[in-house]
């Protein structure tokens, strides 16, 4: 099958899941007002564009996330490298990594109020809490995955302090295992977003809670849709810096 086959096969599904959706609350299966075709969609985004609250509502949630990410996937990078190159730090904090990791991060948001307040910054730290673990476990692996033979050849060449290991040997041989983490924090975080503004911060799930408050479900849609388009750029910008980062691996 050609792959312009499976795009228009993609295509045609999705038309067909379009037309089904829209056809129901039509014929009254269901109810227009919980449920609103795809129709209601763009009036309602035009609505939303207009009164200047959709880009207020992304661009504090673009900040959030991206403050987020960037905090939990920099501390989550530093700390899998120093457990994967030491096996003191991991043993240091293997008991501690045992007794945070299995708490969800949705669990921190009452400490996140009591910390900081209804602010970005208890919205960030939500973020980062979801994306330091994912980021600290790739990192990790793949630093200990690293071939100890190349580990004993630059060291025979005279790369023998941690810092020429780790810049010459780790970090190259670590990193496509490091951006699998990365990537996958890039879809984490942006599900913590919601997360993390249910509470009052203003942002994209603040203004989705509202919404549903007052059944309004068509611009619940209208950020859902929004949501998925973003990350799909974010993503689609991702790997396309993933694939340059990498090139030398062709």
């Amino acid at each position: 099958m050609t792959r312009l086959t499976r795009t228009a096969l993609a295509a045609l599904g999705l038309a067909l899941f379009l037309a089904v959706w829209e056809a129901l609350p039509r014929l009254g299966l269901l109810n227009a007002t919980l449920v609103p075709p795809p129709s209601a969609i763009p009036a309602a985004f035009a609505s939303e564009v207009r009164s200047g609250i959709w880009i207020a509502a992304v661009l504090s949630s673009l900040s959030h996330y991206t403050t987020g990410l960037v905090v939990g996937a920099g501390l989550g990078v530093a700390l899998g490298i120093a457990s994967g190159m030491f096996r003191l730090v991991e043993d240091l904090t293997a008991w501690i990594v045992r007794l945070i990791r299995p708490i969800p991060g949705l669990a921190w948001v009452p400490f996140a109020i009591i910390w900081f307040g209804v602010e970005p910054s208890a919205a960030v730290f939500i973020i980062a809490i979801g994306v330091f673990w994912i980021v600290f476990f790739a990192t990790q692996g793949a630093i200990r995955g690293v071939d100890r033979d190349l580990v004993e050849v630059a060291q025979a060449f005279g790369f023998r302090s941690a810092g020429a290991r780790l810049v010459k040997v780790l970090l190259p041989s670590a990193t496509p295992g490091i951006m699998v983490g990365l990537r996958t924090a890039l879809g984490q975080a942006w599900m913590a977003v919601v997360a993390a503004e249910i509470f009052g911060v203003p942002g994209v799930g603040q203004r989705m809670m509202q919404a549903s408050s007052l059944l309004a479900t068509d611009i619940v849609l209208v950020y859902m849709l929004t949501m998925a388009g973003l990350y799909g750029l974010i993503d689609t910008a991702f790997v396309a810096a993933q694939s340059w980062l990498l090139r030398w691996r062709a």
